[in-house]
């Protein structure tokens, strides 16, 4: 498809990156939160791939440098100049800038969340006025910042979409809830809550929504105990996950 038939509308249609300047880049650069040994990273005899041996380094995407390419830099500034503008300076608001795989995301302070938020829907330049929903993420190798929360902004004025990142520590799971501003996000943070841990401040009614309420732990965190119960096929018995043998 030649460039005059693109969608205009794609994450990063303009983006023109010299060899020196390649945003987001993991290999060698980037954060290495941790090295993981075998196709699954199981370290309890539930690796059943073959791939035992394999090991690799898990590395967070860097942070980039301008330009970011296309409307990438017109978002940034005109959010940084409106933080400007109500005396927040955007470095203490945004933690960093990642341009990573044709996507662009702001990571931001936890406490800053809600005024962030709230700019990128409200200021006429920006206009994101729809959350499609929070993902939580669980990195226990990323010491003091385990949890992490991912918003989805979509801006129906301007057809772009970009993503907030927030993080919190497994000690301190507390973010600020977005429902204030994006009401869409009720039951969004209700599962990321349930299933992560992640307290979020604020919200209406944070209960459970998945899992019964008397459910002990939070069943998608990387360190929860892999189990299972035993399954009957055509006469076999399949036993639970953390009881099958190990090819490793």
């Amino acid at each position: 498809m030649s460039d005059a038939h693109r969608d205009p509308g794609g994450p990063n249609p303009e983006r023109a990156l010299s060899a020196e300047n390649l945003p987001g880049q993991r290999g060698q650069g980037g954060e290495e939160i941790r090295v993981q040994r075998g196709m699954f990273g199981a370290n309890n005899g539930g690796d059943t791939s073959g791939y035992g041996g394999l090991v690799r380094s898990v590395r967070l995407p860097g942070p980039a440098s301008r330009p970011y390419g296309g409307w990438f830099d017109e978002v940034a500034d005109e959010l940084e100049g409106a933080l400007e503008e109500q005396g927040l300076l955007p470095g203490n608001a945004i933690e960093k800038t990642v341009v990573d795989r044709g996507e662009l995301t702001f990571h931001i302070e936890r406490e800053h969340l809600v005024r962030v938020a709230r700019t990128l829907r409200d200021d006429p330049a920006l206009r994101f006025e729809l959350c499609t929903g929070v993902s939580g993420v669980h990195y226990p190798g990323d010491k003091g910042r385990e949890l992490h929360a991912v918003y989805h902004l979509r801006s129906i004025t301007h057809n772009r979409v970009i993503r907030l990142e927030v993080s919190a520590p497994d000690g301190d799971p507390h973010i600020p809830s977005l429902f204030e501003v994006y009401p869409t996000n009720d039951w969004h943070e209700r599962e990321t809550y349930d299933f992560f841990g992640i307290v979020f401040d604020g919200h209406p009614a944070l209960t459970r929504i998945m899992m019964p309420d008397d459910w002990q732990g939070f069943p998608q965190r990387k360190d929860y105990p892999l189990g299972g119960i035993p399954v009957e096929y055509k006469g076999a018995q399949i036993p639970a996950p953390d009881q099958r043998r190990s090819y490793s």
